[in-house]
């Protein structure tokens, strides 16, 4: 018998199998969850080496992806360096001390903290635990694409609501809540347009949703409001609210976007049901010690919001006097309209050694989001836009 295999090398070719002399195909795409089938990859922002290949540039400033332009505190690499004695081990699966120092600083108690790695981690345990066919999520028009990707990966429905001044229009989510709907997710800020929800909204909102439909607060960003007026923080309403959950990450403010760690809050019954789909050892030991010691380094959280601060009103002065247009941003970005192609002036920022963020999947084509940077790289990119636009 003559076995002879053929692998097409296109991503959407089957696989081709010759068994004596019969022909067999299979499409390992169609055989996907139907939700998957017709999912595309997240696209992260460019990364700096690559851009370095690409263009053979020396100096680039990366201010794509949100990261925290101060670099590591020095107690989370003391931290790090302690814990990486140990690496041998397998970590401890349930986070005890993290969860300890998170319950003694959010007055919550461990019960009700599930530790993923990063934010998106929680996200789609959310989702997985509460999304299934048949089943749907509400969330709005430009909120974050980790929403459509983790509700449609679940074969779940996605209602999406048109959004408000590029934000949350709560009443209009309220309204779009089905007999089916069994989450809601609300960005507080909202990544990628830097728009927040009111706290009097909010509890409106909340008081109005079903008891049997879970809202998620996805609080990415939340230390970068810094206590400002109307400012919502969820942690304050989860007693109130069974059906709430919170959630944070470490990868933003406290400066850890490499290590992946974020965390859940939420009742006792709801932390339950995330850590039964949680997979064993999900957070590394070497996260496990950053994320205890950036919660502890207090003095680098105020560094980094006074940064940004300072960074936001540094590019937002710079814009106006260019004549760009932007959405007013509570976090550590800010999405510039344009009027000419975003594609084209993003690709010649590229060639100017600056890395930005194209949005045209999150129904923002003509607008490019822009991280704060320190303010050496704010200047270059000031700079290089600048020279773009007047090419």
């Amino acid at each position: 018998m003559i076995v002879r295999l053929e692998l097409h090398i296109a991503l959407q070719s089957p696989i081709t199998i010759f068994i004596g002399g019969f022909q067999l195909s299979c499409d390992y795409i169609a055989l996907a969850n139907s939700g998957i089938q017709a999912l595309q990859p997240y696209q992260a922002g460019k990364p700096i080496d690559e851009l370095q290949r690409e263009l053979g540039l020396e100096h680039i400033v990366k201010l794509a992806s949100n990261e925290n332009p101060l670099g590591p505190s020095q107690q989370v690499l003391d931290a790090v360096n302690k814990a990486a004695a140990d690496i041998t081990r397998y970590p401890d699966s349930n986070g005890f001390e993290l969860k300890q120092a998170l319950a003694e600083k959010l007055a919550l108690a461990p019960q009700q903290i599930t530790l993923g790695n990063g934010s998106n981690d929680v996200l789609d345990l959310i989702a997985r635990a509460y999304l299934e066919p048949g089943k749907s999520a509400v969330f709005s028009q430009h909120a974050f694409i980790v929403y459509p990707i983790a509700v449609q990966a679940c074969g779940a429905r996605a209602i999406v609501t048109k959004a408000q001044n590029w934000g949350h229009n709560l009443n209009a989510m309220i309204d779009a809540i089905a007999d089916d709907t069994r989450l809601v997710f609300i960005a507080n800020p909202n990544n990628p347009t830097g728009t927040t929800v009111d706290e009097a909204a909010l509890v409106d909102f909340l008081d109005k949703v079903p008891a049997d439909v879970v809202v998620v607060l996805d609080e990415a960003y939340i230390e970068y409001t810094d206590g400002a007026e109307g400012a919502v923080d969820g942690v304050a309403l989860l007693a109130h609210y069974p059906n709430l959950i919170v959630t944070r990450t470490f990868s933003k403010a406290y400066g850890l976007a490499a290590m992946r760690i974020g965390y859940g809050l939420a009742s006792a019954q709801i932390t339950d049901v995330l850590n039964r789909v949680r997979a064993p050892f999900n957070v590394n030991s070497l996260a496990l010690a950053a994320a205890k010691a950036a919660l502890a380094d207090e003095d680098y959280l105020q560094r980094g919001r006074a940064v940004n601060r300072a960074g936001m009103q540094q590019l937002t002065q710079g814009l106006r006097a260019q004549g760009l247009s932007y959405i007013p941003s509570a976090g550590n970005f800010i999405a510039v309209e344009f009027k000419g192609d975003c594609g084209e002036i993003y690709r010649q920022l590229l060639e100017e050694g600056v890395i930005v963020r194209p949005i045209g999947a999150y129904q923002m084509p003509q607008h490019l989001r822009i991280s704060i940077g320190l303010e050496q790289e704010n200047a270059l990119l000031l700079a290089a836009l600048k020279k773009v636009l007047k090419q």
